[in-house]
């Protein structure tokens, strides 16, 4: 388990997550004053999946979107049109 300095940790902290989130380290400890004060671990929960409403705003959408909607629905409940 690598040991690093407060100071060094502050000056490298992004490099030190990348190696955490690589699975290059499983856990780097902190030290301040020579005292261990922190310790830098992978979360263990996956990461959340794309955000809903990301493509807002690159697609133009028609005003008659809507105007199938009354024939879709008896499409999907099987009734005739």
């Amino acid at each position: 388990m690598p040991v690093i300095n407060l100071l060094q940790a502050e000056t490298t902290l992004s490099r030190l997550i990348d190696d955490i989130e690589q699975g290059r380290k499983r856990e780097i400890v902190i030290v301040r004053n020579g005292r261990p004060a922190a310790k830098l671990v992978p979360i263990d929960e996956p990461a959340p999946g794309p955000r809903i409403g990301v493509a807002k705003g690159r697609f133009d959408i028609p005003d008659s979107i809507d105007e199938h909607n009354d024939e879709v629905a008896r499409l999907f409940v099987g009734a005739a049109p």
